[in-house]
């Protein structure tokens, strides 16, 4: 059942901002560049908030598990950008030797190409959620109404393909503005970023990426990773490919549980 949206104290305080400078408009018309001058400062504050994937400003927003889950050691690693056809079934196939469990955010236009891959991420015991219908780079400049039907597209998609509605949804790089709260409140969906990111779609490194997703890693965190749009290592390979195996080994040695996001949160 959705919930109603409830505004967070920094857009509390956009609204009341832009109210405030109109009625000073009104009474006192004089005061304009003051009137301006905050309007145009709030804008700046919650544009910037936009621009933090893990900021809690505009919203909830899930970058860490909580303290029940750090207490069972668990940790969740989420997987962007696919299904790819190339990638994902190799990241299955590794998860399975492993024995781990994961969170892959899907694009919905992509699930309509691929859907038994998507079926075969949820066969296999790992949770599809949603990211987004278009993957649009300029997804944090949508108005409510194209942000909602793109969103709503993903949703529709992927649990039509899987028979799991997604919970949990992560805007293209983590940017959005303040609209997307009430849309996500309106839909049923959480947002949900990370704790850490190892920007492996343009880092072709692998020991680059381990040292970023491993450096104090601990319970309680969310690690980002790709399979589609991974930047390709030295050999050729979709990084991802060259970097889970050893991140899994690190995981496993430092008594870490990989659960989905679902799990996690039950």
């Amino acid at each position: 059942m959705p919930q109603p949206w409830k505004p967070t104290p920094a857009i509390q305080a956009t609204i009341a901002t832009h109210l405030a400078a109109g009625l000073s408009l009104l009474v006192v018309p004089a005061y304009w560049p003051w009137a301006v001058g905050a309007i145009a400062l709030n804008q700046l504050i919650i544009t910037t908030a936009g621009l933090l994937p893990r900021t809690t400003l505009l919203g909830p927003n899930l970058n860490r598990l909580p303290a029940a889950a750090v207490a069972r050691r668990e940790i969740v690693l989420t997987i962007d950008d696919g299904p790819d056809p190339e990638v994902t079934p190799q990241v299955l196939d590794l998860l399975d030797a492993a024995g781990v469990k994961a969170s892959f955010f899907c694009i919905g236009r992509l699930a309509r190409q691929y859907p038994a891959l998507c079926r075969e991420i949820v066969a296999r015991g790992h949770d599809v959620e949603n990211h987004g219908d278009s993957h649009s780079w300029i997804f944090a400049t949508f108005g409510r109404g194209r942000m909602r039907s793109d969103i709503a597209a993903a949703q529709a998609t992927l649990s039509e393909i899987t028979g799991r509605a997604p919970r949990f949804f992560r805007p293209t790089a983590g940017l959005r503005n303040p609209l997307l709260d009430p849309v996500l409140a309106e839909l049923d969906l959480q947002l949900a970023s990370w704790t850490r990111r190892p920007y492996d779609t343009s880092e072709g490194d692998p020991d680059c990426i381990l040292r970023r997703l491993t450096h104090r890693l601990a319970a309680g965190d969310i690690l980002l990773m790709h399979d589609g749009h991974a930047a390709r290592s030295p050999d050729g390979q979709a990084v991802i490919l060259r970097v889970l195996p050893k991140l899994l080994r690190i995981i496993e040695d430092n008594g870490l549980k990989p659960v989905t996001l679902n799990a996690a949160l039950s």
